[in-house]
This record gives C-alpha cells, sequence and structure tokens, in this order.
C-alpha cells in the first residue's frame, strides 16, 4: 500500500486528487495539507466527499514523511522548496507548472522569472503518460501537466509523431475551473457569466509544453474562456505537408492511439455526439479526439476534449502514480462520466 499526503489539497486540483485517491486500491491517503485552513474536515471544502473521509487539513509545517507526495501548490511554490519535500517524499508529483520545462532558459522565457531549483529540471519525467509512458515507468520524481497544453498535445501527437504537420492553428474553448479556486475580477460571477472572453490570443505559457512534447512545428495558439465550469475543448486547423485521405488519417490515429487506455477516438456519422464533446468527460481521466478532412484543401480540423481538472490535471497525475509504481494503468480512473448531465 502506498502512503501518500497532498500538499496543498484545498484547491480544485487537490480536491479531486482527494476524490481519487481514497478510492484507488493501492493507495492509503494520510495527510491533506492547507496553510489557511488546517483543522477543518477537508469535506468543508470538498463537500463531494462528505462520508468519505474524516481527514482534516494540516498545516504545511506538520507533514509527515511518506512514500509519495503530491503538490498542488501554486505556481513557483514547490520550486522553492523541493529540497524539503524530497526529503519527506520518496517520490514526487508535482501539478503545478514548477518542474514540465526541461530548459530552465524557456522556463524564464515563458514565465518572466529565472527558475528558483534549475539542477532539478531534469530529475523530473514530463507527466503525460501518452507521451512518457517508458520514462514515468520507475521514475521518482514526476511534473504535472498544463491543461490547455494537453488538450493540445494529445490532438496533435500522432500527427507531429508522423512529420505530417506543415504547420497548424489552434484555439482552446475553457471553463472557470481553469482559472483556480481562488476568486479574481476576472472569475466575479457579473463580469463571467454569459461571457466568451477571449483571454490569450497570444502568448501563453503552455506553448512552451506544446513546443516541448510536438517537437518544432510551427504552432500557432489562442485560448477563450467559455462560460462552462468544467471541461476543454481544443479545436485545431492543421495544415499537412502531404494530400492525406481521410483513411490516412484514420489509420494514423488509430495505430498511435490503439492500445491508450484513455483516448477514444470519436468520429460518428450521425447523432448529436459526433465529435468529441467535453460535457461527456466531467470527472472522467479520458481525452476524446476527432477529426474533420477539408475536401477543398489540406487543412484538417483535429477536436479533443478534456476535463481540464482530471486529464489535464489530476487525473494524469494519478495515472502517472500508476506507472511509476508499476501498477495497472487504469486503477483509479475507471469512471466513464455522466449522461445526461
Amino acid at each position: 500500500m502506498i502512503r501518500a499526503s497532498i500538499v496543498g489539497g484545498a484547491g480544485y486540483a487537490g480536491g479531486e486528487l482527494t476524490r481519487l485517491l481514497l478510492d484507488h486500491p493501492d493507495v492509503e491517503l494520510a495527510q491533506v495539507t492547507s496553510s489557511r485552513l488546517g483543522g477543518r474536515f477537508v469535506h468543508s471544502v470538498h463537500p463531494n466527499l462528505r462520508a468519505r473521509t474524516e481527514l482534516r487539513f494540516v498545516a504545511p509545517d506538520e507533514l509527515e514523511a511518506c512514500d509519495l507526495l503530491f503538490l498542488a501548490l501554486p505556481h513557483g511554490s514547490a520550486a522553492r522548496e523541493i529540497e524539503r519535500f524530497a526529503a519527506l517524499g520518496e517520490r514526487i508529483i508535482d501539478l503545478s507548472a514548477d518542474f514540465r520545462l526541461d530548459d530552465a532558459t524557456e522556463y524564464a522565457r515563458w514565465y518572466g522569472e529565472e527558475h528558483p531549483a534549475p539542477k532539478w529540471l531534469e530529475r523530473f519525467v514530463y507527466g503525460l503518460p501518452e507521451s512518457s509512458r517508458a520514462e514515468l515507468a520507475g521514475a521518482r520524481y514526476a511534473s504535472g501537466v498544463g491543461c490547455n497544453a494537453t488538450a493540445t498535445n494529445l490532438a496533435l501527437l500522432p500527427l507531429a509523431r508522423g512529420n505530417a504537420i506543415e504547420r497548424a492553428v489552434v484555439e482552446v474553448k475553457v471553463g472557470s475551473s481553469e482559472g483556480g479556486a481562488q476568486s479574481g475580477a476576472s472569475s466575479h460571477h457579473p463580469e463571467r457569466s454569459g461571457c466568451l472572453r477571449s483571454f490569450a490570443p497570444t502568448g501563453h505559457r503552455h506553448q512552451a509544453e506544446m513546443h516541448q512534447v510536438l517537437g518544432d512545428i510551427e504552432l500557432h495558439f489562442s485560448a477563450t474562456s467559455i462560460d462552462m465550469v468544467r471541461g476543454i475543448l481544443c479545436t485545431a486547423h492543421v495544415f499537412l505537408n502531404e494530400d492525406l485521405t481521410e483513411k490516412d488519417i484514420w489509420r494514423i490515429y488509430r495505430e498511435f492511439y490503439g492500445s491508450e487506455p484513455f483516448l477514444r477516438i470519436v468520429k460518428e456519422r450521425r447523432g448529436l455526439y459526433r465529435y468529441p464533446e467535453p460535457k461527456l468527460l466531467s470527472g472522467t481521466n479520458y481525452c476524446d479526439v476527432g477529426f474533420a478532412r477539408d475536401p477543398d484543401s489540406r487543412r484538417l480540423v483535429v477536436m479533443s476534449a478534456i476535463d481540464n481538472l482530471m486529464k489535464g490535471a489530476a487525473g494524469s497525475a494519478v495515472q502517472s502514480m500508476n506507472l511509476m509504481y508499476g501498477l495497472e494503468e487504469t486503477a483509479g480512473l475507471t469512471f466513464a462520466g455522466l449522461h445526461p448531465c
């Protein structure tokens, strides 16, 4: 049994981690920390966990040694205390952006400051199993993934690995939970409700992860907030290097994702859900990918959908944990979602 603790468990990703680990057959959840909620029941912040746990939040300085630490802290916090955390946890999975990039220069470029612990970057494996499965097996340290990067990377990875992309123009539409549990001006209900707000037409930090995973392709990226709580829909306009047929595209995706436990190709001839739909994926670790070939050009429209708090955060972290410990990769992650919802 893996004795695991969560550092920074009061946020949305921390709540999802708690939910997943409580039901994981190979994990004992030992502690959940919060710097401001020490002593309060975990279910007082995450009410979906009523009657599922009597754990209380503990202060960060009460953290005890364990087999595995999940770090769900604000960006920059984990890197500044990584030596302390490494002394307490035999293995670490950090959900923040602190160790996602393997190059300190790229980190400074995209995050606007020098990395607090650059020597640690090479120790962390990027925590997207579909791109790093072999490296995650047996690893001691794994990073989290950016949710927008995950939706984009999983949409384009088969084409990128097949050198089929001339260039790609990508937009993601994202729910409000991507902004985190702490409210601000952009999440204030009168300002947020009913909005379609382009918040990153250029320069989104997650592009660094996209280039790291997909390689040196020409990629243009934008992000738009929509009136939804959970979910990301990625729409990628891919201009192909060659005139691939729809049958060719099917073959590329089926060969690449055919044995992936959480990737589903969604392309139906009829019905309401012919293409990926984030609503269906709430609470699940699945990524649905679909596509439509433009018959009049070399443009291929690839769509992917995920739950940003699951496949884009806590779900991928638990999937990475399963690989790190040699467990069944799907353990604790088999919830299929709800319909209707």
